[in-house]
């Protein structure tokens, strides 16, 4: 059956209703950055640039670097709008817009984020890169999905007990990232570690300003959870919904950050832009090795 219209929204140009993009302007090699800035951080590296486009918090370049084809897409901040962006962008390569039937043949795309974020642990500093092995999702988005084939309930199980899950709170989600694409950019410059992604900065990552939040200790808690090697080393806001929804759609996902916070010791990067700076560095030559 067609997919009906309230369900795929296409603006009157042809493009895909947020986005604003229509197929032939996306790379299947992206590079997802938070901040619509950084977009032109990123492709003022390219060698050309073939197509810009903004809509909303939704920028988008696709040009060449050294020989390859990449787009580098802004997502604004939050689980809500990753959601906006992967399905919108699956929807570019695997359903036919004009039948608005999901194509038989369906294209799997390499996502790469660059991100900003807090290392939960004293020994991922500031200035370092985080290479997230797995999305720990705590903040419900991906319930809205059937994702029972892909979470690992091992590690969510002993996340839930040695921090005691309140139940009031939305069941912890483990997605593993792109095993092809963790290969491809781990270097002896990279951490790894799971992700936890929140549904807000403040009280959902344990930040107290004027409100009182439902957990006080859940920063110390998440810096001493460990199974079997497996310890959180970093907080954000992206990273399990890429993952996440990647994995159910087919796609390769990898989220790196800039360490720019160290939370277990109080410390702020003297120098964010420089790190930034350094990661996008490191991550299009990655892409093009």
């Amino acid at each position: 059956m067609p997919i009906k219209e309230s369900e795929l929204i296409l603006n009157p140009d042809g493009s895909i209703y947020h986005l604003n993009l229509k197929p032939e302007n996306v790379s299947k090699t992206i590079i997802f950055v938070g901040d619509q800035d950084r977009v032109d951080t990123v492709s003022k590296r390219f060698d050309s640039i073939e197509f810009k486009t903004q809509k909303r918090e939704f920028k988008t370049h696709t040009g060449t670097y050294k020989g390859k084809r990449i787009s580098v897409i802004s997502t604004g901040i939050g689980p809500d709008n990753i959601d906006i962006v992967l399905n919108e962008l699956d929807a570019l390569f695997n359903i036919d817009f004009t039948t608005r039937q999901v194509k038989e043949k369906l294209t799997s795309l390499d996502i790469i984020r660059i991100g900003t974020s807090g290392s939960l642990q004293k020994d991922i500093p500031v200035d370092a890169f985080a290479l997230s092995t797995y999305g720990l999702d705590i903040n419900g988005m991906l319930h809205a999905y059937k994702v029972g084939d892909i979470s690992h309930s091992d590690i969510e199980n002993a996340f839930i007990e040695q921090t005691n899950w309140h139940s009031n709170k939305a069941r912890p989600i483990l997605i593993k990232g792109s095993k092809k694409l963790e290969q491809k950019f781990t270097s002896n410059k990279t951490h790894k570690g799971i992700t936890a992604t929140a549904g807000g900065f403040y009280g959902p990552q344990g930040r107290v300003l004027r409100l009182a939040i439902q957990d006080v200790n859940l920063n110390s808690k998440m810096d001493d959870f460990n199974f079997n090697g497996h310890r959180i080393a970093n907080f954000e806001m992206e990273t399990s919904a890429i993952y996440g929804l990647s994995k159910l759609l087919g796609h390769h996902a990898l989220s790196l950050n800039a360490i720019i916070a160290n939370r277990a010791s109080g410390t702020f990067s003297k120098n964010p832009q420089n790190v930034i700076e350094n990661l996008i560095t490191y991550t299009l030559n990655k892409i093009i090795e």
